[in-house]
């Protein structure tokens, strides 16, 4: 063995069982992009190696991969004034005001990150922001990305003067005069608007992703399940790849997008683009859709929220989406599918459980997954576990847009019995369930240390003053750490390949300078990323890192 690289470490958290009796490793030998040799410090002093980089009492585990995240329609959906922090309507008006002053005239306003939460009893209407903007155009981005609030003058721009209909399930809000409100649910309302914004050049788009990657590798990420791929991005990412000195920083597995009002013919055409990619991006899934949001009550439930919403599949007709499944699991291919309430969950996993015996095993390898899961119950939790499929949550849309003493949005509309089945992330590990975890970004900050500490609190880290929401539901340091590392390997059907630091496996790491495993979860999100690994290759490194 003549390695490329030995990265040293105090420890060296495997990801997998370490043969009892043998020391700790605390070295890595990398030859060829993948890992040669997983030793103690004795063992690396007989491995002869072109560079050796010695963290010291630091501590390295595989490289940390975000299981739901959208980088391309991000760069979209983060344009203009970023609302997330606002925590009242007067502190969302201000930051309003102060965006429509600062761009020049006859421009668009935009804002996005808007927590409806911040309306309190009243319902987002357009009027709340008219006059801040001063009777400009003015599309606000909701923080769930499903839905955005319209100013008066942008729906005059559109056109939009009254209900519309569509292919999937979506909404123009009206009063009940038949007047838009400006609240548009789901992105067939929201394009309605949306088109009318001039769009970035491609050379913006570029260097905008290129700097939201670089921000991703500080953060300790060498991976990303990609759950979007709007027009642009395959040349987007094709053309970053060619311009980066080593490549990308981190690598993506895409899934496109299968939505209702779609057939076969459109399915072969998505299946079709399976497999593209470069060095280290590829489309490798298919993402579907069976409901929305809990907050703009476009989720499926069983029965309506305190509204009277929530009742209606995404899929008008949801057995077209059963369809589609046996379409892109009858040819091995990977999904992934958006259902966030009791009654989405449930369709998906009828449409699986459904599947013939010969659609089953074309593939048995590929992975199917369900994305978001906020609300179940004890039912769907025992069926999940026979069903073989793959759970996908992110703790901080829990500990971000929801409260335990159940009085935001998402819980008043739920009512406390389908608000206390919150992400039931330790149910469903105990269970047997693979659990990927992630952001869902730009829905919620990507960082994920303070996503792993999340998880473990069921709070927001660093303020020890606010109670957890369903506490039963955190999960263990150990099991943090496995849903960005092994069980995120496992949720894109590459632990053969990734997943731990094993020999024979992708060498890609995350440093820290606290071990991950054994940090209070508050110090923890304040820890700090020492270095990131893709191929054996350095793709962030701390000042100082290296002793």
């Amino acid at each position: 063995m003549n390695p490329d690289l030995i990265i040293l470490a105090d420890a060296v958290h495997t990801m997998e069982d370490w043969t009892p009796g043998r020391p700790a490793p605390q070295a890595v030998a990398v030859q060829g992009g993948v890992i040669a040799a997983v030793g103690s410090r004795e063992d690396a002093a007989g491995w002869p190696a072109a560079e050796v980089i010695d963290f010291g009492a630091a501590v390295l585990t595989p490289g940390l991969v975000d299981c739901h995240i959208h980088p391309v329609l991000g760069l979209e959906l983060t344009r203009g004034c970023d609302l997330s922090g606002a925590k009242d309507l007067a502190e969302v008006r201000a930051l309003l005001r102060a965006e429509a002053e600062a761009v020049p005239s006859g421009d668009w306003v935009r804002g996005w990150g808007l927590d409806p939460n911040v309306f309190g009893s009243a319902a987002a209407h357009r009027e709340l922001i008219d006059d801040v903007v001063s009777g400009r155009p003015c599309l606000i981005r909701l923080f769930d990305g499903h839905s955005a609030l319209a100013s008066s003058r942008a729906l005059e721009l559109a056109g939009v003067t009254g209900p519309r209909a569509f292919e999937q399930a979506s909404e123009v809000v009206c009063d009940p005069s038949g007047r838009p409100t400006g609240l548009l649910l789901e992105a067939a309302a929201v394009e309605l608007v949306a088109h009318l914004m001039p769009a970035e050049s491609f050379d913006e788009r570029k260097a905008r992703l290129a700097e939201l990657f670089t921000l991703f590798a500080r953060s300790g990420l060498t991976g990303a399940h990609v759950m979007d791929c709007g027009e642009g991005s395959l040349e987007l990412y094709r053309a970053l790849e060619n311009d980066l000195d080593g490549g990308l920083p981190l690598r993506l597995r895409i899934s496109p997008w299968c939505m209702p009002g779609s057939g076969e013919q459109d399915w072969r055409r998505l299946a079709e683009q399976i497999g593209l990619g470069g060095k280290r991006w590829e489309v490798a899934g298919i993402k579907l859709f069976v409901d929305g949001t809990v907050d703009n009550g476009t989720a499926w439930l069983f029965d309506p929220d305190v509204y009277g919403e929530s009742v209606a599949p995404f899929w008008p007709r949801p057995e077209e989406y059963a369809a589609a499944v046996r379409f892109f699991a009858g040819r091995g291919i990977p999904t992934a599918t958006h259902a966030i309430g009791d009654a989405g969950v449930a369709a998906v996993l009828d449409a699986f459980e459904s599947l013939p015996p010969a659609v089953r095993s074309v593939a048995p390898e590929a992975v199917h997954r369900i994305e978001h899961l906020e609300t179940v119950p004890d039912a769907l939790i025992e069926r999940f576990s026979r069903a073989g499929l793959v759970a996908s949550m992110q703790p901080t849309h829990c500990t971000h847009y929801s409260r335990a003493d159940q009085s935001d949005n998402w819980s008043t509309r739920l009512g406390s019995e389908r608000a206390n089945n919150a992400w039931r992330c330790a149910d469903l590990r105990a269970a047997g369930t693979t659990l990927g975890l992630g952001s869902d970004w730009p829905i919620a900050p990507f960082e994920p240390l303070p996503i792993l500490a999340d998880a473990q609190l069921r709070r927001r880290a660093g303020r020890p003053g606010e109670q957890p929401v369903v506490p039963g539901q955190a999960l263990t340091a150990l099991q943090a750490l496995e849903g960005y590392t092994s069980h995120a390997a496992r949720a894109a059907g590459e632990w053969v390949v990734s997943g731990s630091v094993t020999v024979g496996k992708r060498a890609d790491f995350t440093v820290f300078d606290v071990d991950p495993l054994s940090a209070a979860p508050d110090d923890l999100a304040d820890a700090q990323v020492l270095a990131t690994f893709v191929d054996g290759r350095v793709q962030h490194l701390a000042v100082g890192a290296v002793r």
